[in-house]
């Protein structure tokens, strides 16, 4: 998994409650288990119309937010199904990190283990992160994860809390499997005792 330590980079403003897992990815899109391609179908059913052709109303389609790599949302972002697959079309489209007030727990959680960071904020600080991200091309915010700070682009500062677990497992592009790897010496001493006082086996 890709370490996350600080980002700095165009945020989109997604000023709706509520979105859920299958807007983010819809259902057609859940019959691969890559983790690539998926960002085509981001939220397919806002971004696109009935013909395929693009919706010009939908913020990633506006030019100044086609290659965001933040996302600011509305409260309870994620929530609805588990899929995994929300958070790799999240990462596959290039978004790195998800601002809200408040997110579904499965969601969340699916964030940490995929390279995702979600910031929980207050109410009063996304009002501000949200007036920052529809300035258009000067939409940028600068996420640091070890200073646990995010900056605006007047150089407004909002700080954000996080688990020190987690914290530490995206500083180091831990997932769970690289977190079992961490303990792979011990693993390989375990094993050779086994064998050697259990030979039948």
């Amino acid at each position: 998994m890709q370490p996350f330590t600080s980002l700095t980079g165009v945020a989109a403003p997604l000023d709706i409650m509520n979105v859920d897992t299958d807007m983010i990815i819809p259902k057609q899109y859940l019959k691969t288990i890559k983790r690539t391609g998926l960002g085509a179908g981001l939220f397919a059913e806002m971004r696109f119309n009935e013909d395929g052709s693009e919706n010009p109303d939908f913020v990633l389609n506006q030019p100044a937010y086609r290659k965001a790599q933040v996302l600011v949302a509305g409260d309870n972002f994620g929530c609805g199904s588990s899929r995994e697959h929300a958070p790799w079309a999240l990462l596959d489209f290039g978004i790195r990190c998800v601002i809200s007030t408040s997110f579904a727990d499965i969601f969340y959680n699916n964030c940490f283990k995929n390279g995702i960071l979600p910031i929980v904020v207050s109410q009063a600080d996304l009002d501000k992160l949200m007036d920052d991200a529809r300035r258009g091309a000067n939409a940028t915010l600068s996420v640091d994860l070890e200073a646990q700070e995010i900056r605006g682009p007047d150089g407004g500062v909002v700080s954000f809390e996080i688990d020190s677990f987690r914290k530490h497992l995206l500083l180091n592009g831990l997932d769970d499997i690289g977190l079992t790897m961490e303990k792979a010496p011990s693993i390989d001493t375990y094993e050779a005792k086994a064998a050697a006082s259990r030979p039948w086996l």
